[in-house]
């Protein structure tokens, strides 16, 4: 008899608790109504720092999980071949400046030569049309102020081939030094260091990746939608996010991001079920200045659920009002994330 009666006990306790969750369930969706959800993860743009130059790196000057300002130097790569590659051109550069000063002085020679044939040429014409002097005598003048002419036009052409070599030294220079400012590897953006991928004394390829970095600015969850949710669903509306890791929080998000195709497609599409079927990616962005003051509770990876508000008239229920732990303690830093690898699944 006692144990008939634990067991009714038992019963009616269990199906007390199913009946208050199958109430909670039907709360849940009525306070829905008009809300779409789905789960996501955290992702983080990534960002890679290379070298544009095969080089060899002679020094890396972040760890991982540094927090680096844009522009701040990541690595270090050798430059000592290029600085000596500098010197000589350089030295280049001012040897043909001291050429184009020896062509104009050739050039005031010439002028000279010139002007020399060109007195003695008239004495002679003066002389044989007197008959004071010989016919042969004009000839060689004459031939002497053509050779002064000529001598006078390779030395003009010998100054502008010294100032195109000028230019083409001085280029030289101007790209070694370009160059030499390559190899210092500078943070394209703000963010995290992910990954350090080499150490000093590495020799890398053209291209090659010394660090990846978290861009700071975008930090969001992908989710995916059918057709009927995407096609409700309007550009900078209103998102939350909760987090597996902290559901106690939520993150207000925004959408900034709906695919124009679908990701996932039926092989025929011909009916309104088929139809139905597509589903679609979209991207619930967080907003910059929140991740400024949050970042270090901000994590790449980390799996939720994404709510997005699919008719303007729906009011926000009351669990999923923003509410956030207290600020992070490098809130004066901008947010980046922790990576992850993959991304979010329907």
């Amino acid at each position: 008899m006692r144990f008939t009666t634990i067991l009714v006990i038992l019963v009616l306790l269990g199906g007390a608790a199913a009946g208050y969750v199958f109430w909670q369930e039907r709360q849940s969706e009525a306070a829905l109504a008009g809300f779409a959800v789905a789960n996501g993860r955290i992702e983080v743009e990534r960002v890679a720092v290379a070298t544009k130059y095969a080089a060899r790196v002679a020094a890396m000057l972040v760890d991982e999980g540094d927090i680096v300002a844009k522009g701040q130097v990541v690595a270090e790569m050798d430059t000592a071949e290029l600085k000596a590659d500098l010197a000589e051109a350089q030295a280049n550069e001012r040897q043909a400046k001291e050429a184009i000063g020896q062509a104009q002085a050739e050039i005031g020679i010439r002028e000279a030569d010139l002007e020399l044939a060109e007195i003695e040429l008239k004495r002679a014409t003066t002389l044989e049309r007197k008959s004071v002097g010989p016919v042969a005598e004009v000839e060689r003048r004459q031939a002497q102020r053509d050779v002064a002419v000529a001598a006078l036009k390779g030395a003009e052409a010998g100054v502008e081939n010294a100032r195109a070599a000028l230019l083409a030294a001085a280029a030289r220079v101007e790209r070694l030094r370009t160059v030499i400012a390559d190899m210092t590897l500078r943070a394209p953006t703000e963010g995290r260091v992910e990954y350090r991928l080499v150490k000093a004394g590495e020799v890398l390829a053209a291209g090659g990746q010394v660090a990846t970095l978290l861009d700071l600015a975008d930090v969001h969850m992908v989710v995916f939608f059918p057709t009927a949710v995407a096609g409700r669903v309007g550009l900078d509306s209103e998102a939350r996010i909760v987090l597996d890791a902290a559901p106690e929080f939520v993150i207000p998000a925004r959408v900034s991001f709906v695919a124009a195709e679908a990701q996932f497609t039926p092989k025929f599409v011909e009916t309104k079920t088929e139809r139905d079927k597509l589903t679609y990616r979209i991207k619930v962005a967080i907003d910059h200045d929140l991740l400024v003051k949050y970042r270090d509770y901000v994590k790449a990876g980390l799996t939720g659920n994404a709510y997005l508000k699919v008719d303007a008239a729906a009011t926000w229920p009351d669990f999923l009002t923003p509410k956030l732990p207290p600020p992070s303690n490098g809130a004066s830093s901008t947010a980046p994330a922790d990576a992850a690898q993959g991304s979010a699944n329907p």
